[in-house]
């Protein structure tokens, strides 16, 4: 299972449920889309699974920016993802971003607004915040291989699905 996590904004650990740490520590891999806040929460994120990328946000320090990218692409049984925070423009900046990376989805951040967009040209995957919701619905993302596609779903930290999606080749 990929697991998605973006917009923790904490200044003090990883703030993970119970059922939530669960899930980050047996996920065969781990993306986060930026707004740790401070090193020592990427730390604690690293702490639970290894097999952990991340992009750096608008709220991370110094210290975060120069251990990891602004964007990256990562590939998770045979799909590529384009992973950012944020890009201006919207849906049609983060599709060009996409584009531009070869990707078959782009993950991103910085909303809290757990969503998943399939209108445009590419796949969005907003996993949303966890920790910090904004006033939306707490959220983390997960995908998981279903025969030539990945199955997907947006969850709230104690496993309930809200939204459920499919990325096919």
């Amino acid at each position: 299972m990929l697991l998605i996590l973006s917009d923790t904004h904490s200044i003090d650990g990883h703030r993970l449920t119970d059922h939530l740490r669960k899930q980050v520590a047996e996920a065969e891999m781990v993306v986060h889309a930026g707004d740790f806040m401070r090193a020592s929460v990427l730390d604690s994120f690293l702490s639970v699974n290894g097999s952990f990328y991340g992009v750096y946000g608008n709220n991370d320090d110094a210290a975060i920016r120069s251990r990891l990218p602004s964007a990256r692409t990562i590939e998770y049984n045979g799909f590529q993802f384009a992973v950012t925070h944020t890009r201006r423009g919207g849906e049609t900046a983060l599709t060009m971003f996409g584009r531009e990376r070869n990707a078959d989805a782009v993950i991103f951040g910085h909303s809290h607004k757990p969503t998943f967009e399939r209108s445009g040209l590419l796949p969005l995957i907003n996993p949303g915040s966890h920790a910090q919701p904004r006033g939306y619905r707490p959220g983390y993302a997960t995908l998981e291989p279903m025969g030539d596609a990945l199955a997907g779903g947006i969850h709230t930290p104690d496993g309930e699905t809200f939204v459920e999606f499919t990325i096919e080749p």
